[in-house]
């Protein structure tokens, strides 16, 4: 089957998008993403808060790791997102990850962010992904190929909200 006939793994806009940020199928830093998970593990809040690192947040940095993906054209819903990923926009955010990962009964650590330090991307320890912004916290989806769709389409996310309210 021709190249250009191939199915990808993310829909063909996304696909796209990351192509132009410089991702490839097979993409693999795993020197980066381990110099990111020494930084976010030596670090301590002011409170004594510290980050989780786990292997689903690692194989996120090494794939995607360094890359800036702006969105080609308008959204479905809401604007795209321009997606960065580097766990360290979220350096000073150990307490907001734990706290959320109390909230979800799992363990959070910092993805990176979108639309230049509007919102902070977390990753869970399945996989699933989220982001934090002023106005509260959305799930962006179940893994990060459904994240990055969800970001980069302008789908509308689903607001995270406590239980009882």
């Amino acid at each position: 089957m021709p190249d250009h006939l191939s199915t990808t793994r993310f829909p063909v806009n996304v696909d796209a998008a990351l192509r132009e940020a410089g991702w490839q199928p097979g993409r693999w830093d795993i020197k980066l993403a381990e110099e990111w998970a020494d930084a976010l593990r030596a670090h301590t809040s002011p409170g004594g808060h510290r980050h989780s690192v786990f292997p689903a947040a690692v194989e996120a940095w090494a794939e995607f790791g360094g890359l800036h993906i702006a969105a080609p054209g308008a959204g479905r819903q809401i604007a795209p997102a321009t997606v960065s990923f580097d766990p360290l926009a979220g350096l000073h955010l150990a307490r907001t990850m734990a706290d959320l990962g109390r909230a979800l009964d799992t363990e959070i650590s910092p993805l990176g962010e979108e639309d230049e330090h509007h919102a902070v991307l977390a990753i869970d320890l399945e996989g699933r992904v989220y982001s934090l912004d002023h106005t509260g916290d959305w799930f962006l989806g179940q893994d990060i190929d459904t994240a990055l769709a969800t970001l980069v389409t302008g789908s509308q996310p689903t607001r995270l909200v406590t239980s009882g309210t």
